[in-house]
């Protein structure tokens, strides 16, 4: 390891791989949303960016010199200025956000089924529900995607990302679904599968591609679902 200075956030946050060149992604799941107990997929819906303490945290493990990208649903951009605002003042705090908003970063289109309760998309399916989520991976909402169809635009957005960005941290504030969707890009998982990860409001999940010379390249997986503080 070389002799970096030390991150304020823990050495959980550092790692040097020698010649190779490492892209950190440090995926932002949204904060809560006042959904009423209704499925909102891409609704354009408000998030509760009340509880300071929480981005505090975030902020304490996030990294200063980064690039910024969101979805283009207002939660995300939200989420983005409240980190921001509870940085650490000084020359540790984080700069912008000045962040492109992605549409391929979004959370899956549940069509017809947004605004539906979890009981009335129950009924409307004849009572098949799916274990973790609103449907199986390669289930298409009326009017909507499939979790397929998602991982898919993901796949596309993050690989743009990734060119754009190589070698630096890029801090992306996405949603669930689109966070379950780059770990089964980094792990190469059967989409079903990438559905039985829980992504908590606010949580933090790392992901560096590594691209080296002899060593081709590749994503490793650091933490997934990590508490704000």
């Amino acid at each position: 390891m070389s002799g970096a200075a030390p991150s304020p956030a823990g050495d959980w946050r550092v790692r040097v791989d020698g010649d190779a060149t490492t892209t950190r992604f440090w995926w932002v799941r949204h904060a809560p949303v006042d959904h009423d107990g209704r499925i909102y997929g891409q609704k354009d819906m408000p998030c509760d960016c009340t509880d300071t303490a929480v981005f505090s945290g975030l902020a304490r493990q996030l990294p200063r010199d980064a690039a910024w990208v969101t979805s283009d649903l207002r939660r995300t951009h939200e989420t983005a200025r409240a980190i921001v605002r509870a940085g650490l003042p000084g020359p540790d705090r984080i700069p912008g956000p000045d962040a492109p908003a992605i549409p391929d970063l979004a959370e899956q289109s549940f069509g017809e089924w947004q605004g539906l309760t979890y009981d009335e998309l129950r009924h409307a399916r004849g009572g098949a529900f799916h274990r973790f989520w609103h449907a199986p991976a390669h289930e298409r909402a009326p009017g909507g995607e499939s979790f397929i169809d998602v991982m898919g635009r993901v796949a596309r957005a993050v690989h743009g990302v990734l060119d754009a960005n190589r070698g630096r941290d890029i801090i992306a504030v996405a949603h669930g679904g689109t966070i379950r969707a780059a770990l089964g890009l980094a792990l190469g998982l059967d989409p079903e599968a990438c559905l039985a990860f829980t992504m908590e409001n606010c949580s933090l999940t790392r992901i560096d591609h590594i691209d080296g010379p002899g060593m081709g390249h590749g994503w490793r997986v650091i933490t997934v679902n990590r508490p704000p503080r």
